[in-house]
């Protein structure tokens, strides 16, 4: 594959994720610009989550499906389309639209990026180049809200995403061209009965979760409670119909990449982390600003050390997985991540800010980053080329999954704790103190799994049968 592939698909997967943080920030002003309620505005970022939902399970037939330069042209190309419908817009359904055209754009391009570094690196130099994404990936989500939110001082919420198309058009021209011929579509043939499961099966789930996360001292929604059935139905469905497609090769979700225990191990524990980091950066703007009282300039400058610092440690962790293995790095970042989320709910109401910042930066940055690329590193070494886009599907749906679960966990937790306490400000902070400690359980599980974590060997070494299904597991090496 040729070279500056990889950088146009990171600075395209950029453009997307900063784009995303417009909406974010801008919210407020939406609400305000086009006379909305807070529950319509909600459902700006509600839509472009649950589309995000359904569609990622997809992309590991897509990219088997279709070239790269075909799914990069459609995902780019339905983004921009997106994004020129957000900026002239002129009121809320139609920018709904919108938002659920970008997001169907954009949920093929990181599994597009991952899939195409799984192809081009070796095994040996993977955690170097899933580094080098990786901290990328994680300064622009957190400078994104810093940069959003001084811009919309000089500029509308329209002009914004009016800016950011002409930087989008070229990223696509350019791809188009550099992708030409870089690889061959598969032949493929569609199950409709799988996508008719995972549709209703991930969204409701997604959606269900979210719902309860919402809930808060209102009480548990109904709606919330059935989405959650409908989507646990369906998806049963859905890994049953997975599990029978196994023997055709034409799963929508090739479930092989279970059969690999590094695999398993270190997705595991990457989940697990998930939900805590999920929780963690949900739940910090709210004690900050309601326990702790800071505006919310102040407020995304204390977090914005720990999307810094994720991605300096992800590049690093990425080189040291390559050259020592996984354990000796995801284990001491669980139990930071342990132990900086504990520290974390006893700093709640009387810690200095500076002790604030330092704690999240630990645990969203070194923490995180040392699970991370760690874990997506010897996670997919072993799988055969045919499986990394299915490899990929399963950690990024499930991540959405992981995610939707954390908040709604510890938000529930939160609801509990702060309504048995006297007083708001004190109900906040102890409702807050005990998610984070809950959380740090969490973490500790995680902690305990990594203990079992090996290093993957590498695709085509020596495989052995499953014993169910034609599932194959690989012989690990020690770390």
């Amino acid at each position: 594959m040729r070279p500056g592939i990889i950088a146009t698909l990171l600075v395209s997967t950029v453009i997307v994720v900063l784009n995303e943080t417009i909406m974010v920030v801008a919210l407020p002003h939406v609400m305000v610009d086009l006379a909305i309620s807070a529950s319509a505005g909600q459902w700006l970022t509600t839509a472009y989550m649950l589309t995000m939902a359904v569609l990622i399970p997809t992309s590991g037939f897509v990219l088997q499906r279709w070239s790269a330069q075909a799914v990069f042209g459609g995902a780019l190309g339905v983004f921009t389309l997106g994004t020129l419908l957000a900026a002239v817009a002129p009121g809320f359904p139609l920018l709904l639209v919108a938002r659920v055209v970008q997001a169907a754009g954009a949920s093929m391009m990181g599994p597009l990026l991952m899939s195409t570094v799984l192809r081009t690196a070796t095994p040996g130099q993977r955690g170097r180049q899933l580094g080098t994404v990786a901290i990328v990936m994680a300064v622009a989500p957190a400078l994104g809200p810093v940069v959003s939110g001084l811009l919309l001082q000089f500029v509308s919420w329209r002009s914004m995403f009016l800016l950011v198309l002409p930087v989008t058009v070229a990223a696509l021209v350019l791809g188009l061209i550099r992708l030409a011929g870089a690889d061959q579509a598969q032949h493929r043939r569609l199950d409709v009965v799988s996508v008719a499961l995972s549709i209703p099966g991930f969204g409701c789930l997604v959606l269900g979760l979210n719902r309860l996360a919402e809930s808060g001292e209102s009480g548990v929604p109904a709606q919330g409670l059935l989405a959650l059935g409908i989507g646990v139905v369906c998806l049963a469905g859905f890994f049953a119909r997975q599990v029978r497609l196994q023997d055709s090769r034409n799963p929508l979700l090739d479930l092989r990449v279970l059969g690999y225990a590094s695999y398993r191990w270190s997705i595991g524990v990457l989940l697990l982390a998930m939900m805590v980091n999920f929780g963690v950066v949900l739940l910090t703007p709210l004690f900050l600003q309601n326990v702790r009282g800071l505006d919310p300039m102040t407020t995304g400058l204390v977090m914005l050390g720990g999307g810094v610092l994720s991605g300096v440690v992800g590049r690093v962790s990425g080189r040291l997985c390559d050259r020592y293995g996984p354990r000796w790095l995801m284990t001491p970042g669980a139990a930071i991540l342990t132990l900086a989320t504990f520290t974390f709910g006893l700093s709640i109401s009387q810690g200095p800010v500076w002790l604030l910042a330092v704690q999240y930066a630990l645990i969203v940055g070194l923490g995180m980053g040392l699970i991370a690329t760690p874990a997506l590193t010897n996670g997919t070494n072993p799988l055969e080329p045919q499986l990394y886009p299915h490899g990929i599907a399963f950690v990024s749906t499930f991540q959405q999954v992981a995610g939707a679960a954390g908040n709604a966990f510890l938000v529930t937790v939160m609801t509990v704790y702060a309504g048995s306490a006297a007083g708001a400000h004190q109900g906040d902070a102890a409702g807050i103190r005990a998610s984070m400690w809950v959380a740090a359980g969490i973490a500790l599980i995680a902690l305990v799994l990594s203990l079992f974590v090996r290093r993957g060997a590498a695709a085509g070494q020596p495989l052995v049968s499953h014993p169910l299904h034609h599932i194959v597991t690989e012989e690990n090496s020690p770390s």
